[in-house]
């Protein structure tokens, strides 16, 4: 007997092929979501409270339900692994792919060792849509990545009958990395949801994340910078450098946020990340760069040993360095790779030195 066939509220249509599937509410325990402010069930999944995101930009308040950063995670030895996901049926947009945008990719891992397991990629959609990956029958942590610029209203977890289903192993650190910026930092335009640079840099230390990426609307306005300090995160990433409207804003915003969020963790450590598509032959460029350096300067010279500063301008450095983007701004894989290498280190050298 299935759930389904007791409480008809529970019952889980579906398509796919497997007669002995059992369906499982992604926001109930022993499934854990991670990487999202609002994930109870009846809500829609949420990267911040929404007061705060309509109190910021339009912008803002639009992509918060984008699902950049939300991972589903959980411990089964199923012979494979449903997804069946309700959101909204968006159009694509013409320079990320349909799984980057709207899919969820899978990963197992074990003692924090992650192995890539399979996309669920989207079809031809009616309110969402559903899809399955093969596994091999052993007990796994999965981890699913959740769609990078689409709001999700539901996931359900598909397991053979009999399977065990459990809490995930934990994170190496108790604490998340904390992620703030522009459509680079959402996830644009990344092939599927894992390779955004936070999430191979969460594979590699094994650590938690929150993705405060917004496309167009990182602006550091005060009510988001009083927000993030509210927040207890293992590190600060800041890497808004593209939505700054011009380098006055950016000068009137950078340090402020810094500070702002430095009085609320005085030795939290905090990155300040230049953007990578940078050209010396223009003089707002050169200005942008230098502002944020000067933050960093200010920040040291004000005696503060757990700050870092990564020059934006040499991160897509070396071979095929023009191969970085799809449109001369947005990273594709290779360049979120390139991305993840030197932001990765310089986390990862922060968390040794905390």
């Amino acid at each position: 007997m299935k759930i389904g066939d007791i409480d008809k509220n529970l019952a889980v249509e579906t398509k796919l092929d497997l007669p002995d599937v059992v369906w499982f509410d992604s926001k109930e325990a022993p499934i854990e979501v991670c990487g999202l402010a609002v994930c109870g069930k009846g809500d829609k999944f949420r990267r911040m409270p929404q007061d705060v995101a309509d109190a910021t930009n339009d912008g803002v308040k639009y992509l918060n339900t984008n699902t950049a950063g939300g991972r589903i995670r959980f411990r089964t030895n199923s012979r494979y692994v449903a997804l069946k996901a309700v959101m909204p049926d968006n159009g694509t947009m013409a320079h990320i792919t349909m799984t980057g945008q709207s899919g969820f990719d899978l990963y197992h891992s074990d003692d924090g060792e992650y192995h890539y397991a399979g996309s669920f990629i989207p079809g031809g959609r009616n309110h969402g849509y559903e899809s399955q990956k093969p596994t091999d029958g052993k007990m796994h942590t999965y981890t699913i990545n959740m769609p990078l610029y689409d709001p999700v209203e539901e996931v359900y977890i598909g397991l053979a009958a009999g399977a065990e289903l459990e809490a995930p192993e934990p994170y190496k650190y108790d604490k998340p990395v904390l992620y703030y910026g522009s459509s680079i930092t959402q996830g644009g335009c990344a092939s599927r949801p894992g390779n955004a640079y936070q999430g191979m840099i969460s594979r590699k230390l094994d650590a938690d994340f929150i993705n405060l990426g917004f496309s167009g609307s990182g602006r550091a306005e005060q009510v988001i910078c009083d927000y993030m300090a509210s927040l207890d995160p293992l590190v600060f990433v800041s890497d808004y450098d593209h939505n700054a409207p011009n380098a006055d804003h950016l000068e009137a915003t950078h340090y402020n946020m810094y500070e702002t969020f430095r009085r609320a963790h005085p030795d939290t450590p905090y990155i300040m990340v230049s953007k990578p598509d940078f050209h010396p032959e223009s003089a707002e460029d050169v200005r942008r760069l230098a502002i944020i350096r000067a933050s960093y300067d200010k920040a040291v010279a004000n005696g503060d040993r757990h700050v870092y500063f990564i020059d934006g301008s040499h991160i897509f450095d070396g071979e095929f360095a023009d191969s970085c983007t799809v449109d001369g701004c947005h990273p594709n894989d290779l360049g979120f790779y390139r991305m993840a290498i030197v932001i990765g280190a310089a986390v990862e050298q922060a968390i040794k030195e905390i």
